[in-house]
């Protein structure tokens, strides 16, 4: 009994969809990933032995590649997402030229990234693989930035919208909850894009972020999409 009870619960049902998608998986191991990098410097920074560090250097390593395998052929859905968003003419112009280039970013970003995946898995070596790494952390540079200039404008919008409600009535009350509920939204995309930026800045030494830092950013970003995705699949 006690088992069905557990095999039947709501929660499994919830966490069965999640891991059947591929961007909740991703989440989880990306937070693995960078919660490993962060492990990995503050080990070493307190003169820990390489035995307690190579372990989680290892999953550093081994689950950004397995992440780097999983976007093969990804940068396809953001080029058609792009291509949509230059299609909607009604949209706000900013919100309608940020949502091109984070998607235009985010697929330029994918696609040079899917280009060194023979380098990164072994599998043929050429020396032009870093040169494509620095590219794609460019373009992902881009469709963040892109992305928190939509967000930071979005907020002001909302602002705006929030503040023309009149709570008199019923309907007043259910739009500002639903612009509340908007903005919360927009604000956990910011701070995830916020944690996200240090990640290229530090690889392209715009930014001395250490990895204990970049680790730290990019863990609280992916629990932030790990929570994001598990809303969805509700």
């Amino acid at each position: 009994m006690v088992a069905d009870a557990l095999i039947y619960h709501p929660t499994v049902s919830h966490y069965l969809k999640f891991v059947a998608t591929t961007v909740g998986r991703d989440k989880v191991l990306r937070t693995l990933q960078y919660f490993s990098r962060f492990l990995a410097w503050y080990l070493y920074r307190t003169n820990h032995a390489q035995s307690s560090i190579s372990p989680f250097e290892t999953t550093k390593k081994q689950f950004g590649l397995t992440r780097k395998l999983m976007r093969v052929g990804k940068f396809v859905e953001h080029f058609k997402a792009a291509a949509i968003a230059s299609d909607a003419k009604s949209l706000d112009p900013v919100l309608r030229y940020t949502a091109i280039g984070r998607q235009l970013g985010y697929a330029a970003y994918m696609l040079l990234d899917n280009a060194t995946v023979l380098d990164a898995t072994s599998i043929r070596k050429f020396s032009s693989s870093q040169h494509l790494l620095r590219e794609a952390y460019r373009a992902w540079f881009t469709g963040i930035t892109c992305s928190i200039v939509s967000s930071i404008y979005s907020l002001y919008r909302l602002r705006e919208r929030a503040t023309a409600i009149s709570e008199k009535d019923g309907e007043g009350v259910v739009e500002k909850k639903k612009v509340e509920r908007e903005a919360n939204a927009v604000k956990i995309q910011l701070v995830s894009d916020l944690c996200d930026i240090t990640i290229p800045s530090a690889a392209l030494g715009w930014a001395k972020f250490d990895d204990g830092f970049v680790g730290l950013a990019g863990t609280v970003s992916s629990l932030l999409g790990v929570y994001t995705q598990w809303k969805k699949t509700v």
